[in-house]
């Protein structure tokens, strides 16, 4: 089971309809050593959970890519990672995406949403550093 942590929260129910960053970014905090970066979780996994919270729609074939960034002075941001392209179909409510953290990574990290053959009509996802991977299902109620 993962656990969620708001100082490790990139986005809590942002609406995404165009190329955005994330409205939060994650500092890992300094190190006497910055050239050496960070080694977050060691002998845990992170992931990165990406969580579809509003189905997305657009007029026409729009795709959603995640690319997680670090930097190391909250300035200038570098991918790292990423999941997608996400096809609209894989973006309906309740659908979850898990990437293996990389390691090491720089001080701060975010999550950069783009967009692509967009704009998106509708759509709202949630992000977060977790120390294991997510998988929802979804079952039919039974009758």
């Amino acid at each position: 089971m993962a656990i969620l942590d708001k100082f490790l929260q990139y986005s809590d129910k942002q609406a995404v309809t165009v190329t955005a960053v994330s409205t939060n970014v994650v500092d890992a905090g300094a190190t006497k050593n910055a050239a050496i970066g960070r080694d977050l979780g060691a002998g845990t996994p992170l992931f990165l959970f990406l969580n579809v919270s509003q189905t997305f729609t657009a007029a026409g074939a729009a795709t959603l890519v995640a690319t997680l960034q670090d930097s190391a002075d909250n300035v200038t941001f570098a991918d790292v990672a990423s999941i997608g392209p996400l096809s609209l179909a894989q973006l309906t409510a309740g659908k979850g995406y898990n990437l293996g953290f990389p390691i090491p990574t720089r001080r701060y990290t975010r999550v950069n949403y783009t967009v692509a053959t967009g704009p998106m009509t509708a759509g709202i996802v949630s992000a977060h550093v977790v120390d294991g991977a997510i998988y929802n299902f979804s079952y039919p109620d039974y009758l």
